[in-house]
């Protein structure tokens, strides 16, 4: 199990794949940013549709259509993919789930939880979506599971 919901973990990938296959220029569909992250079509579809209206993504319809990320795109960091889907409750939640957590009212793993979601949120502000390309296109990398 990961750190994000399943969702959060596709719209991750399938957003590093779009920026892997899209920095020189051109679009991929929907089939092939699927196959490329081994993900069922039509969950991806929604997931890219919730991205693209959010402005994580373009997307663009007709013969010569698919999805994109613009030179703006590719230097946003992870963190907006995150809180897109997932909202900010891995950068402000109680790992415990209790809502009156705070550093007045602390749970038992407060002030340890405190410093990972801290290192999460530096992670994800620090790595832009197109740091990858790269190393996705030479192998070593890979989205698939």
């Amino acid at each position: 199990m990961g750190v994000f919901s399943k969702t959060c973990e596709y719209a991750i990938r399938a957003v590093l794949f779009v920026a892997h296959k899209t920095a020189s220029g051109g679009r991929v569909g929907i089939k092939e940013i699927a196959a490329g992250i081994d993900s069922p079509e039509p969950f991806l579809a929604k997931i890219l549709q919730d991205l693209s209206r959010k402005g994580i993504i373009q997307s663009a319809k007709g013969p010569t259509g698919g999805f994109y990320l613009d030179e703006a795109a590719l230097k946003r960091p992870l963190k907006d993919v995150v809180e897109a889907i997932d909202g900010d409750a891995i950068f402000t939640g109680c790992a415990l789930g209790l809502k009156q957590c705070s550093e007045v009212n602390p749970c038992p793993l407060h002030n340890q939880f405190k410093a990972i979601r801290t290192e999460i949120n530096d992670l994800l502000q620090s790595t832009e979506v197109g740091k990858f390309n790269a190393e996705l296109a030479s192998g070593i990398r890979s989205l698939r599971k």
